[in-house]
């Protein structure tokens, strides 16, 4: 495959990951030992936040007063579509009962998870699609009990469109805490709420070696890093939309890798000219964070044909994959390695990250060539259940029996063949008239 790279990547940056193992490390530790108060310090020592933690359901209603009108509508109409799609999603799944063979019955169950934590980011932005991403799709799933935490800020707690949007998505509390602490409390169920079963949501760095840290005890969505996002594009996009489609998601942070892939030299040195333009109009800090995205992980991946394009999208495996280039029906069908697919120009990745419907918390790093994203999927268990009758022993017995003792566990092997001795010499002897 010819691929030729008319703008590279420097390398990621530095992340002191080995620091943020440690320092989350002691703190989980901490939290553990000396719970709440622990807790509190840190609330206070990191957020500068001395007011009450819990925050009920009661705040989150009167909260809609501090939140002007159209931004509640638009919040109700996002959560419409974010339900809608969670809905469809479960109805796509289903319990089922087979007979494997004649005697042998198995089937499947689903099965809520009893309580969820889920994180929604503050800090420089306030996440409000966040809030309804992770606690409508736990809520439409049949989660029992759901908390929620955001970072406070200092004299205000919980942003009030954030804390609307966790009282429309369902949320039973909040909790005002940020970072390492708030994960920590939902997952070990501090002030008032349930244990969590699953943590999830993204989150900094922070928050996200927490959640690693944390998983075995309680499950979690994902290994989440920086956000991502590829433009695969041929020569009859539009080079103005394809910039802003990277520098939108370049704004993330300095840590957030775009991309483009084309098979259009034209184009490519459209984009890079747009770009320019696309990050002097942006203010600061985005415009910082955008340049050094641009400047250090940014890529045009120059491809000859729109098959050698795919194989490159399938090899970064990205979060985000907008489509802009013809045929969007063959595209659809042949990637096979996204977090979440745009298709057309039509499209862009903001309309998945705050309203359309399916998740935004979703893969980055690669790892979407191995798993997809937040969905109803993540808060259910998929159980198995079996029954067997005597006329399905016989072969069942002696082949789990044969299997066990080539394996080296005669116990094993024993426990299936005592069911013979058990069951089935009883029915044969009743069938040939022995009493």
């Amino acid at each position: 495959m010819t691929r030729k790279y008319l703008k590279s990547s420097h390398g990621a940056l530095p992340t002191g990951s080995a620091d943020v193992g440690d320092l989350v490390q002691i703190m989980l530790a901490r939290i553990k030992a000396g719970g709440e108060p622990v807790v509190k310090n840190y609330a206070r020592e990191l957020d500068d936040w001395r007011g009450d933690i819990l925050v009920g359901r009661d705040a989150m209603e009167q909260a809609a007063d501090a939140v002007p009108t159209s931004l509640q509508d638009d919040i109700h109409y996002a959560h419409e579509n974010i339900q809608n799609f969670a809905r469809a999603q479960l109805a796509s799944i289903s319990e089922f009962e087979t007979e494997v063979r004649p005697g042998l019955i198995a089937g499947q169950r689903l099965i809520p998870l009893e309580a969820a934590g889920c994180y929604v980011p503050g800090g420089r932005y306030s996440h409000i699609a966040s809030a309804l991403m992770t606690i409508t799709t736990a809520r439409v799933a049949g989660v029992h009990d759901i908390t929620a935490c955001s970072p406070p800020r200092k004299g205000v707690g919980i942003p009030p469109a954030i804390l609307f949007a966790m009282g429309v998505a369902g949320a039973d509390r909040a909790l005002a805490l940020g970072g390492v602490q708030g994960v920590a409390a939902m997952a070990g169920g501090m002030f008032g709420a349930i244990p969590a079963d699953i943590l999830v949501g993204p989150g900094n760095q922070f928050v996200a070696e927490a959640k690693r840290q944390l998983f075995g005890n309680v499950g979690i969505d994902m290994f989440a890093g920086p956000t991502d996002s590829m433009v695969v594009a041929d020569r009859f996009a539009d080079p103005e939309l394809v910039a802003w489609d990277l520098v939108g998601q370049a704004e993330h942070g300095f840590n957030s890798p775009v991309w483009l892939v084309t098979d259009c030299p034209q184009l490519a040195d459209s984009v890079l000219e747009c770009v320019e333009f696309c990050i002097a109009e942006l203010q600061e800090p985005n415009k910082s964070n955008a340049r050094q995205a641009w400047d250090t992980l940014g890529e045009i991946i120059l491809c000859d044909t729109r098959e050698e394009m795919a194989q490159v999208a399938d090899e970064y495996g990205p979060e985000h994959l907008h489509i802009q280039a013809n045929d969007l029906d063959w595209w659809r069908c042949r990637l096979r390695s996204y977090g979440s697919l745009f298709l057309g120009a039509e499209t862009t990745v903001p309309f998945g990250d705050k309203a359309s419907g399916p998740n935004h918390v979703l893969p980055t790093s690669g790892a979407a060539r191995y798993t997809g994203g937040l969905s109803v999927h993540k808060f259910l268990k998929t159980v198995t259940w079996q029954r067997v009758e005597p006329r399905a022993l016989p072969d069942l017995a002696r082949v789990s029996a044969s299997i066990s003792r080539h394996e080296g566990m005669e116990g094993h092997a024993r426990s299936a063949e005592i069911r013979l001795e058990k069951f089935c010499a009883p029915l044969k002897r009743a069938v040939n008239g022995q009493g």
